[in-house]
């Protein structure tokens, strides 16, 4: 886009954007912290490199002195993030198409020990030993674009055990002890009593997880669609009459447990090629039937063999979906992932020096705020499929005054 054109969304992105801070943002009791947030959200998206508070404050027109206000917003003022992100969620729903949530995982690498949640952990990919802290993000997907709206901080080993080191990062007694499936639990349970939000199925990935089967179980008491990348080897019960325990894996080596479906892929170049992909014959039920009514549901399997052949096959569980709409909604995920590498390079989530859990939630619910503006606001229609320009700093909105004097709280 020319500079012409920049020039002509410019009061239409200053006035948009002045609509989008006003409306997440008046959770916000206090004047004060209004302001400081509309000052900490413009820098999040105008300043380059590391966003922290004082490389935000040396930006142009905040005075270098907002570096203690933008600090205080973030680790010292007490306000609560939880209906900033409904917020978020409220409006990415009114201004988009929604087809599923999905969640992926943030590693946040850090040098010291004192950061909130930080600890050893090996990466599953590489084998190596991480000093970090580890996030999951949540994401309202629409089309090809994901929108983080909810974030949750693991916290495990001494951050759950502890006393007098959560009592100094303020974490509260609700976050000990959750898994990861707990986050994605308590969210789904959350987002589906909300009534301004739809119903959509959950797409995850679960090859990594150490108990997908209380996943899968969790969203099936919500009465949730899902559409879960499993392991080869997760366990299911296979049969109607009498169930055999198996795994997906060796279910769909047997040619008579599975339907062939053949899906077109096209290359880069142009050429269309035919892709095989295997469905069940029947359903397969939950890996571990509980006692009552647990909400359980059948499952499809779903298997891609690589078409490349060099790669062992993907496997699925979905309930409810067609076999080209269960693999167009497991791209949510895929898509996800490109969204955490733009949050990571663009938007400071790695970026966060504070030790308390509210200010970590505090700069990752700003760092949601900055992407969702940049990805909808803009446009007189708002709609998503034209965007404003990522990266294109909103020059028709400038932050407001900040007072040096009397930092938010």
């Amino acid at each position: 886009m020319s500079s012409s054109d920049l020039r002509a969304m410019a009061p239409h992105n200053g006035a948009y954007m002045q609509t989008f801070m006003e409306d997440v943002f008046r959770a916000f009791q206090r004047p004060e912290q209004r302001r400081w947030a509309q000052a900490y959200l413009w820098a999040l998206i105008n300043v380059s490199g590391k966003k922290t508070p004082s490389r935000m404050a040396r930006a142009k027109p905040l005075p270098p002195a907002a570096a203690h206000g933008l600090h205080q917003f973030i680790n010292g003022s007490p306000w609560d993030w939880a209906p900033v992100r409904r917020r978020l969620a409220h409006y990415v729903a009114e201004n988009t198409t929604p087809s599923a949530w999905t969640v992926a995982e943030l590693i946040i690498p850090k040098r010291g020990e004192h950061s909130v949640g930080v600890h050893q952990r090996t990466d599953p990919m590489t084998g190596r030993r991480l000093n970090c802290q580890r996030a999951l993000i949540f994401f309202l997907v629409s089309g090809t674009q994901c929108y983080p709206v909810e974030w949750s901080l693991l916290l495990g080993g001494p951050w759950s055990s502890d006393r007098e080191r959560r009592r100094r990062a303020r974490i509260p007694g609700s976050e000990a002890g959750q898994t990861p499936g707990d986050h994605v639990i308590r969210y789904a349970a959350e987002a589906a009593v909300q009534p301004r939000l739809p119903r959509l199925p959950w797409v995850l990935d679960l090859t990594h997880c150490d108990d997908a089967a209380g996943v899968l179980a969790g969203l099936a008491r919500l009465r949730a669609d899902v559409v879960c990348e499993v392991h080869p080897g997760q366990l299911v019960l296979s049969g109607a009459q009498l169930p055999a325990l198996t795994t997906v894996g060796a279910l769909m080596e047997s040619r008579h447990s599975r339907q062939t479906h053949v899906l077109l892929r096209q290359h880069p170049g142009g050429r269309v090629l035919p892709v095989p992909v295997h469905a069940s014959v029947g359903t397969v039920g939950p890996p571990r039937p509980g006692n009552g009514d647990n909400g359980s549901r059948p499952y499809r399997i779903l298997e891609r063999p690589d078409p490349d052949g060099r790669q062992p096959p993907r496997y699925w569980l979905t309930t409810d979906h067609r076999v080209e709409e269960a693999l167009r909604l497991a791209r949510s995920h895929t898509a996800a992932l490109s969204t955490v590498a733009t949050l990571r390079q663009r938007f400071g989530v790695l970026d966060f020096e504070g030790r308390s859990f509210p200010g970590w939630h505090h700069h990752m619910t700003m760092a949601s705020a900055a992407y969702i503006s940049q990805r909808l606001v803009g446009t007189p229609s708002n709609s998503p499929t034209s965007p404003a320009i990522p990266g294109t700093p909103l020059s028709a909105w400038t932050p407001p005054p900040v007072a040096l004097v009397g930092a938010p709280n």
